[in-house]
């Protein structure tokens, strides 16, 4: 493969930057840039910009309403989008849940939601993980039970999820439900989307160690849902779900995310003096520094090839467990060379000082503020979407056959 861009692709590299210097809000690039927290609103308002240029979903094939690109151009769009400080796209609808509807539902649910993922009508969360069932989703104990009334078919929905990600914003949340307690455990999944207005469904907060409302329990207590919103086939969930799963693993590495924190982290070290001189060229610090740019450059190279590889119609398999394991180790070992470059300005950090228009009582540095949110959130990154325990098991029996 040649990892030299072409000039077609330097042309359209150009493009994607005029695009974010004209279209991407300070304001929103501002609040990434200084690690404040992003409202609904201010996701809302790229999703909408990016759907009017048409590139939002840069990974659906064209008639469905993606922009029609190669890797390659999704790989240059997405990097420069996180080194100019766009807002990450809440992934759930458009890089997870599209997907899966483009290849096992029908034409009645891709007409009526793929449309509804780009325009914003709906907003998505992801119904996976319960009490006792994260890494090992087959063991899921939520329940549909298809019943029939004078209404027509319905599915009945009792459990509980949790770690539900942005939930407090959604509309709509795809579910895993067991369909069959007595089939083998993985074949009696079935995949199910649940309006969350619907009676008998509760959201509860989770708040976290870096005091953020991320994270949600969501709890099911006889909720009806059409029939028409199965996906695929009943208790075919599973083979839905591993799809899904190899989508979500490959977009949690952030290979875009981290050249831009590698770049901010490059800019604290250079900038930060040590005994008289720039932390940068601190040798253990500095060693540190190289061994994760040479392991982010590494990573971009897989990165490539997967992209590659489902533009050409195939799956990601062993590979997305490679990019989440070695993307969220990236990710992590970046943001604690950053709080330790900062010293004691990052150990703690002001609630307030990680919302807009408060950054005057933060200590220290400005970029010393969000750096031990960011580092305590972070450390989340080898556990969900599959530990990174459970993928080297993945890995192992894929490729080694163990």
């Amino acid at each position: 493969m040649d990892l030299q861009f072409t000039p077609e692709e330097q042309a359209f590299r150009r493009e994607v930057l005029q695009f974010l210097k004209d279209k991407l809000p300070e304001r929103l690039s501002h609040k990434v840039r200084n690690g404040l927290r992003l409202t609904r609103a201010d996701m809302v308002e790229w999703h909408a910009i990016l759907n009017e240029r048409g590139w939002l979903a840069n990974h659906w094939p064209s008639q469905y309403g993606g922009p029609g690109w190669g890797a390659v151009q999704k790989f240059i769009f997405e990097n420069e989008c996180a080194l100019a400080g766009a807002p990450r796209i809440v992934p759930f609808g458009l890089n997870m849940l599209g997907p899966v509807l483009i290849k096992y539902g029908n034409e009645a649910q891709q007409q009526y939601w793929l449309p509804r993922i780009l325009n914003g009508d709906d907003w998505w969360c992801q119904g996976y993980s319960e009490p006792g069932s994260g890494s090992d989703l087959a063991s899921v104990k939520t329940t549909a039970v298809l019943q029939s009334d004078e209404q027509g078919d319905h599915y009945v929905v009792n459990g509980q999820k949790t770690w539900t990600t942005l939930g407090h914003h959604a509309n709509m949340i795809f579910c895993l439900v067991r369909t069959n307690k007595e089939a083998k455990a993985q074949s009696g999944i079935s995949f199910l989307l649940v309006d969350m207005n619907s009676p008998g469904v509760e959201v509860r907060p989770i708040i976290t160690l870096d005091g953020e409302h991320e994270v949600n329990e969501v709890f099911f207590t006889d909720v009806r849902v059409p029939a028409k919103n199965l996906v695929g086939e009943q208790d075919k969930g599973w083979t839905y779900a591993k799809y899904l799963l190899t989508y979500e693993r490959t977009n949690i590495a952030g290979v875009g995310f981290s050249v831009a924190a590698l770049e901010k982290l490059k800019r604290i070290a250079a900038k930060v003096q040590r005994n008289g001189r720039p932390l940068a060229q601190d040798p253990m610090f500095a060693a540190r520094l190289a061994k994760v740019e040479i392991d982010l450059e590494n990573m971009k190279t897989t990165n490539l090839r997967v992209i590659a590889a489902v533009a050409g119609g195939g799956v990601p398999g062993a590979e997305s467990s490679m990019l989440k394991i070695r993307g969220t180790e990236i990710r992590q070992e970046i943001s604690s060379l950053a709080r330790r470059a900062m010293g004691p300005y990052a150990q703690p950090f002001i609630e307030a000082a990680l919302h807009e228009g408060h950054g005057e009582e933060a200590v220290g540095p400005s970029e010393a503020a969000p750096l031990a949110s960011q580092y305590f959130n972070n450390r989340k990154l080898s556990i969900f979407g599959g530990s990174n325990e459970i993928q080297k098991n993945i890995i192992s029996k894929m490729i080694l056959g163990l």
